[in-house]
């Protein structure tokens, strides 16, 4: 008797251990994917993706305080999932700045080609 015992002790004991560490082993994924995500939204407002994408920075900003309330309440796997999204949101966003940025820079380039030519007709005539 004192065998099954010590035996159902060792099991239950071994349970406690993996489910401990099974569980703490979700958080620091999820605070990696939390920090992570954190900085992709700082980088696209950074970027003007307030200014140029601005529902893709609200998407990612609501997200990314979901996420924070997830992590507050153990959910490491939401916590993950809505990071990830929230960087994703976040990365839509700065591409979409930079896009924007690029095509404002091209059009004042072609404005100041078509300024030279027009010039340069004057000084030819």
């Amino acid at each position: 008797m004192t065998n099954n015992l010590r035996i159902g002790f060792i099991t239950i004991c071994s349970l406690v251990a993996i489910t401990t560490v099974g569980c703490s082993s979700l958080k620091t994924p999820a605070t990696a994917d939390v920090a992570v995500s954190k900085a992709a939204v700082d980088n696209a407002a950074g970027a003007g993706g307030a200014e140029f994408a601005p529902m893709e920075m609200t998407s990612a900003r609501e997200k990314m305080a979901l996420a924070n309330k997830a992590m507050a309440a153990k959910d490491y796997k939401l916590a993950s999932d809505l990071a990830n999204q929230a960087q994703a949101d976040a990365k839509l966003a700065q591409s979409k700045a930079n896009s924007a940025k690029a095509q404002t820079a091209a059009d004042a380039l072609q404005d100041d080609i078509r300024v030279l030519r027009e010039e340069l007709n004057r000084a030819n005539k």
